[in-house]
């Protein structure tokens, strides 16, 4: 399936309307990126992070870098700059991202994502069970916390008997 074009109506109605107002509210810079690339390299890249104990530094770079400086994150030279910026080896990094050493484990991320229902981001899952997906309200995901919480009771009270 083609990636959305960041200049078509649905991105930049999106945008206007949704993200943009609600970056201004929290006082988060973001501008539409001038691409909209796959993103399962980044998702690699972050899981690589991970095992260097930098995976909250890192995510948080990918996202300044894309949302920010409309950087092209399906780019595995743009990730091991990434990476060289927070003073992380990016030669490992590459080498992982070449060899695909975390494919396996984010293809699996995207079948359960896929089981949950998500279908576009941001995603909200909760509890691994239920999933909302786009931009919500607070109202919205305040119902699917409640919504777990309902159902979780109720089994706690169906394992008592």
């Amino acid at each position: 399936m083609p990636t959305l074009d960041p200049q078509g109506e649905y991105l930049t109605r999106v945008w206007r309307t949704s993200v943009y107002p609600l970056a201004e509210r929290f006082g988060v810079p973001m501008k539409l990126p001038p691409v909209q690339p796959r993103s399962r390299l980044a998702h690699e890249a972050a899981q690589w992070a991970e095992t260097q104990s930098n995976f909250d530094d890192y995510n948080a770079a990918v996202f300044r870098s894309f949302f920010e400086r409309g950087e092209d994150i399906g780019e595995r030279e743009v990730l091991m700059r990434i990476a060289s910026d927070l003073q992380l080896d990016a030669v490992p990094l590459g080498r992982a991202l070449q060899e695909g050493e975390f494919a396996a484990s984010v293809l699996a991320d995207e079948r359960a994502a896929e089981e949950l229902g998500v279908t576009g981001v941001p995603a909200f899952v909760a509890n691994r069970r239920a999933a909302l997906s786009g931009v919500q309200t607070v109202n919205a995901l305040l119902a699917l916390v409640n919504s777990l919480r309902v159902a979780g009771a109720k089994q706690e009270l169906a394992a008592d008997y």
